[in-house]
């Protein structure tokens, strides 16, 4: 089963169930997937996006939920963080699980030898190897100043 079609899925459950906040929060998960095809189809693209592509868009708005949180908190505008906290919740049930820092360390190093990297120029192919294996289960952002280190 793909991922789209375990979200629409979830998005008929919730519909019998009356759950309005798991509804919404699908319902804009829907959103953002359908934004992203007709994106694709005008880049001459055809058809629709694939799980990689459905997995960095689940991330990209759990990122932007965890930065509402702590908006909503600084503000003590508290309820609003909860629905935000929820509406998390409910998207990282489609995203696979998170890698442990030691998990992110070997992957790393495995990416590093297999690419067979030295210096910092190849850092690009290292990045490119761990997305094709890895998207949706690491914080890219953190794991290039990792790698960076590394190859400095």
């Amino acid at each position: 089963m793909t991922l789209r079609e375990r979200i629409a899925a979830a998005l008929k459950d919730a519909m019998k169930s009356r759950e309005a906040d798991r509804l919404s929060t699908l319902r804009l998960i829907n959103a953002a997937i359908k934004d992203k095809d007709i994106a694709f189809r005008g880049e001459g693209g055809e058809g629709t996006v694939g799980d990689a592509e459905i997995l960095a868009i689940l991330g990209r708005m759990v990122k932007q939920r965890l930065e509402s949180v702590r908006a909503y908190e600084e503000g003590g505008r508290l309820e609003l963080a909860e629905k935000e906290q929820a509406e998390i919740k409910v998207i990282e049930g489609f995203l696979p699980r998170q890698l442990s820092a030691v998990e992110v360390e070997a992957a790393l190093a495995k990416a590093i030898a297999e690419v067979g990297a030295s210096s910092i120029r190849d850092m690009g192919k290292v990045m490119a190897a761990l997305k094709a294996k890895y998207t949706g289960q690491m914080d890219f952002a953190a794991v290039g100043s990792k790698l960076k280190d590394k190859l400095a």
